[in-house]
C-alpha cells in the first residue's frame, strides 16, 4: 500500500483507466498516509474523508462500467484553503472564517471535478496566503519533509509538503509573489505559475488589476502539465483569460539548438548560498550540453522591490484592515504588520507603483527579444527554519545577512507576478544541508508548456521523483 503513495498523477490515471488501480483503493492509502504524518508535518486543514470516498466510488463505477473518463479521473487531489469547495470547510487560513462553509466551488475545483479528480483535502495556507511560510494563529507550522526543523514555504506551503510526502501526487495552489514557486524550491518538488487568465483566477477580487495566479505543485513535470491541461480555458469571471489560448508547446524534440537562455545571477539580493548557485550552473551546463546558448544578463534591471512591496501591502491593509478591530488579537502578527505598513503608503505611493510595475514588465519583454526563456535560482538558499520570523527576520545566506524575505529569500520569484510571465520553479540537486534547491524558468507570456517542456529534459537528465525524504 504504501508504494502507491509514489504514484505519479499520469500513472495512477493511467492505472485506473485500464483497471489496473482501484480508485477507493489509492485513495484509501493516501487517507491513511494523510492520517499517518498530519501530527509530524500538518500539511492539511482539512481532510474531508467521507466526501473523497463517496466521490472515489463513484468513479469505481464509471470504470467498471466502461464510461468515457476524465483526464484526472479517480485522482485523489488536495485543493489550497484559499480556493472555495462546497460543502467543505474554505477557512483561509483565518480565525475570521472559521467554521465557513461554501455552498458552491471555486470555478477552477469544479474544472477538477469535471476532469474526474477526487478533492480529498484542503492543504494550509497562512492567512489569506500573505507570506512565504505557512504557520499561523489557527494551525501552528507546515513542516518540511526533508527536515521537520524547517519550513514548507509558503503560501502553498500545505500542497508542497504533502506533495514532497507522498499525500497525494497533485495539489492545486496560488502563486501572488512566488507562492507556488518558493514552497516548491523549498520542499523539492515541480510549481508553475501560469500566465495570466491560463487558468481562470475566480478568486482575485481585482479582476484586472491582479498579479496572482492558481496552478499545480506535483512531483513530476508530467503531472503538472497534465492538470494544467485539465483547467486551462477562459471563464467570464476573469477577463485575462478570455484572450488567453489554449496551452501548447511550440518546441518539441530532445535537443536545444537555437534555444537562447538568458541567465539572471541576481536581482535585489546580495548574495546566493554557493550550493544553489553550484546546482544552477550544473542546470545551465546540461541546457547547453543540448545545444542552447547561455549567457548571463548583466545590465542594470530596476527589479522594483520597493514599489511591489507598496501595492502588495497597501492592498492587503485594504482587504485586512477593517477586520483588525473584531479579529486582530486572533490575527497573524506577520499579517497584522503588512496592514500597518501598507495603511502608511499614500495614493501617490501605490500610483507611482503601478507605473514602475509597467516600466518593470516593459524591460523583461526586452530581455524576451533577446532571449527565449530566462534562467534564475528560485530562491538564494535552502528552506529557512521553521521558526523564522517573517516580519523582519534577516535571512541568512552561507553565514551573512541577506536582507528581508522578499530581498533575502525569493528575490527571483515577485517580479513575474508583476510582469505576468509564467515561471516554473523545478529541482536542481540538493546542498550540503540534505534539502532540495531549485532552479527557475521564466517564458514569454502563454510559453507554459514549453518551459514545462524544458523542465522535462532537465529532469530526465537530473532525476529527482524518485527520491524520498528520511522516513518516507
Amino acid at each position: 500500500m504504501s508504494e502507491l503513495a509514489w504514484f505519479s498523477a499520469a500513472q495512477a490515471v493511467a492505472l485506473i483507466a485500464r483497471k489496473a488501480l482501484s480508485p477507493v483503493e489509492y485513495l484509501e492509502a493516501l487517507l491513511a498516509r494523510a492520517d499517518a504524518e498530519a501530527e509530524r508535518l500538518n500539511p492539511f486543514s482539512y481532510v474531508a474523508a467521507e466526501h473523497a470516498r463517496d466521490d472515489a466510488k463513484l468513479a469505481e463505477r464509471a470504470v467498471m462500467a466502461g464510461e468515457a473518463l476524465g483526464p484526472l479521473h479517480g485522482l485523489p487531489v488536495h485543493v489550497k484553503d484559499l480556493l472555495k469547495t462546497a460543502g467543505i470547510p474554505t477557512e483561509y487560513g483565518s480565525a475570521i472564517h472559521a467554521g465557513n462553509i461554501p455552498d458552491s466551488d471555486d470555478l477552477l475545483v469544479t474544472r477538477l471535478r469535471a476532469a474526474g479528480g477526487v478533492m480529498f483535502a484542503k492543504s494550509h495556507t497562512p492567512e489569506f496566503g500573505h507570506k512565504g511560510q505557512t504557520d499561523g494563529p489557527q494551525f501552528c507550522t507546515t513542516r518540511n519533509p526533508w527536515d521537520t526543523s524547517r519550513y514548507a514555504g509558503g503560501s502553498s506551503g500545505g500542497a508542497a509538503c504533502a506533495v514532497a510526502a507522498g499525500i497525494g501526487p497533485l495539489g492545486l495552489g496560488t502563486d501572488g509573489a512566488g507562492s507556488i514557486r518558493i514552497p516548491a524550491a523549498a520542499c523539492g518538488t515541480v510549481g508553475l505559475k501560469p500566465s495570466p487568465g491560463l487558468l481562470p483566477y475566480a478568486e482575485a477580487v481585482d479582476g484586472f488589476f491582479n498579479y496572482a495566479a492558481a496552478g499545480p505543485l506535483s512531483r513530476t513535470v508530467e503531472d503538472a502539465a497534465l492538470m494544467l491541461r485539465a483547467l486551462a480555458g477562459p471563464d467570464p469571471v476573469d477577463p485575462w483569460s478570455l484572450a488567453a489560448p489554449r496551452p501548447v508547446a511550440t518546441r518539441t524534440g530532445a535537443t536545444l539548438h537555437g534555444l537562447r537562455v538568458g541567465y539572471v545571477a541576481r536581482t535585489v539580493n546580495r548574495r546566493i548560498a554557493r550550493d544553489v548557485e553550484a546546482n544552477t550552473q550544473a542546470v545551465l551546463a546540461l541546457l547547453a550540453a543540448r545545444g542552447a546558448y547561455i549567457e548571463e544578463v548583466t545590465e542594470e534591471i530596476d527589479w522594483i522591490e520597493y514599489e511591489g512591496r507598496v501595492m502588495y501591502q497597501a492592498n492587503i491593509a485594504v482587504a485586512g484592515g477593517p477586520h483588525v478591530g473584531k479579529w486582530g488579537n486572533q490575527m497573524d502578527p506577520v499579517y497584522l504588520g503588512f496592514i500597518e505598513r501598507g495603511r502608511a503608503f499614500s495614493t501617490e505611493d501605490y500610483r507611482r507603483a503601478q507605473l514602475a510595475r509597467t516600466r518593470l514588465y516593459r524591460h523583461v519583454q526586452k530581455l524576451f527579444e533577446r532571449y527565449d526563456v530566462l534562467v534564475s535560482p528560485t530562491l538564494t538558499r535552502t528552506a529557512l527554519p521553521a521558526d523564522f520570523e517573517a516580519l523582519d527576520g534577516q535571512v541568512m545566506v552561507d553565514g551573512a545577512a541577506n536582507g528581508l524575505t522578499r530581498v533575502g529569500m525569493s528575490p527571483y520569484c515577485y517580479p513575474f507576478n508583476l510582469t505576468g510571465h509564467p515561471a516554473l520553479a523545478i529541482p536542481s540537486g540538493f546542498a550540503g544541508d540534505g534539502l532540495p534547491t531549485s532552479v527557475q524558468f521564466v517564458g514569454r507570456w502563454y510559453s507554459d508548456m514549453d518551459l514545462l517542456g524544458l523542465g522535462a529534459l532537465v529532469e530526465e537528465d537530473r532525476p529527482w521523483a524518485h527520491l524520498r525524504p528520511p522516513g518516507l
